[in-house]
């Protein structure tokens, strides 16, 4: 598999050096050279397979022969054994839930795909690769899960002060050993700034191994594509006939770019439906053609507090075509939708009273955009990704239903633990100076 930078098609680069390098000297993203089709036997069999198969089957055809088939047929069945259950809603609706990882949340797909990448791509180096890590909630939490002492790779969180909820904060930072957390005093804007400049940094690089762990690495994408196929094979075997449309809740567009993807390997999407909260930059682009981003506003779906998204280059790549609208030619596949947190709050209720489904506040926004969605195109299938489990943000949901939920196990049992995390400014000077004085 050979990869090129969004900002040069010239310079290619293979898996490996994409995955352990994750940005381009350039400041691009990094972008599958050739993206095939898949095979029409794999969509006759679709039906027949189990998810772990789908994920071997996708992920070796679209990698080649990069990593032996027995030791990738290894890696795939480790990182994704856990389910992935379709519930639905009513004849028209289902939600996908993402949530039966270690972390009850959708990153663990990609976090513990690329702990295990990197993991065997690492096994010759002699030197520590770090990893580092700006999120806005889930990555952190499904990061620290996924790498969590594994051997010769150390992981540094950066996280926005008082901007997680309590839960995904101890979820980055009470496991300790090979995982830091640094508290940013600022937004997560702020932190993925100083991700993307260490990156750029050439002295810091010469004098460490990095690389990243955020959707900006072509690791996280790819596992993300899987489970659209798996859902799809899910409204097969109900019987579903209608078109598919996924309604996809979105902060950096990792998960969206991913749908993308798995429509251009041939599956049969209809329509993907990109469903923010206020922090509403690529809705409005979808509508007027202008790409501006802003500062980050907080909201109650928090991992979507996103002003200045980061896949939004691989999108715009996906479509760049000379003498084509590249705005046109992403709407023909994207709709934009973007909602308050008042409506948010209503849909959270509103979906519990009529489906008796607890959703969390970032279902509840990709519920409210397939909702408007099929008013327009009503003889449509949706699938909205439910992306978190709703404990995950137990303060909103239970003041918002007047009730309380239920918190698995292994997420209640972290209230108690102790927090340890290393506050620092907004100021790369300072991140710098901090990680050159850490003994990792």
């Amino acid at each position: 598999m050979q990869l090129y930078s969004t900002k040069n098609k010239k310079n290619l680069v293979s898996l490996k050096k994409a995955v352990m390098k994750g940005l381009p000297d350039d400041n691009g993203l990094f972008m599958p050279e050739n993206i095939r089709p898949l095979p029409d036997h794999f969509f006759e069999e679709l039906s027949n397979m189990s998810f772990v198969e789908i994920a071997q089957a996708v992920v070796s055809h679209l990698i080649g022969d990069d990593i032996p088939s027995q030791a990738l047929n290894k890696l795939v069945a480790e990182a994704f054994n856990f389910p992935v259950p379709l519930v639905q809603l009513d004849d028209k609706t289902s939600v996908l839930e993402l949530f039966h990882g270690p972390s009850l949340a959708f990153k663990d797909f990609g976090a513990r795909f690329m702990a295990r990448l990197m993991g065997y791509f690492n096994q010759a180096e002699k030197d520590q690769l770090i990893i580092l890590v700006a999120t806005s909630g889930d990555t952190g939490g499904a990061v620290a899960s996924g790498f969590y002492q594994t051997p010769g790779i150390e992981v540094v969180i950066l996280y926005p002060s008082g901007k997680v909820s309590p839960l995904q904060e101890k979820q980055l930072t009470t496991l300790g050993h090979n995982i830091t957390a640094l508290e940013v005093d600022g937004t997560f804007d702020d932190c993925q700034a100083i991700v993307k400049q260490a990156f750029l940094d050439k002295e810091l690089n010469q004098q460490l191994r990095l690389s990243s762990a955020n959707s900006i690495n072509i690791a996280r994408l790819i596992p993300q594509s899987l489970y659209y196929f798996e859902a799809f094979k899910q409204l097969q075997i109900a019987g579903n006939t209608l078109p598919v449309v996924f309604s996809v809740p979105s902060g950096n567009f990792g998960n969206l770019t991913a749908g993308i993807l798995a429509k251009k390997m041939g599956l049969p999407i209809e329509h993907m439906i990109a469903a923010t909260n206020s922090n509403d930059i690529v809705p409005k682009y979808l509508k007027t053609g202008q790409y501006e981003p802003k500062v980050s506003v907080r909201t109650i779906s928090n991992a979507m507090d996103v002003g200045n998204p980061s896949n939004f280059a691989r999108l715009k790549d996906l479509y760049k075509k000379e003498q084509c609208n590249t705005c046109d030619m992403m709407g023909k596949d994207i709709k934009g939708y973007a909602f308050d947190d008042t409506q948010t709050r209503k849909a959270v209720k509103e979906v519990d009273s009529k489906f008796k489904y607890i959703i969390d506040p970032h279902g509840a926004v990709g519920y409210l955009a397939l909702k408007e969605y099929q008013e327009e195109y009503p003889e449509t299938t949706g699938v909205i990704l439910e992306t978190a489990h709703p404990s995950k943000f137990i303060e909103d949901v239970e003041d918002i239903l007047d009730k309380k939920i239920e918190v698995p196990i292994r997420l209640a049992k972290l209230a108690n633990e102790p927090k340890s995390s290393i506050k620092l400014s907004t100021s790369y000077s300072d991140f710098k100076d901090w990680i050159e004085g850490f003994s990792f």
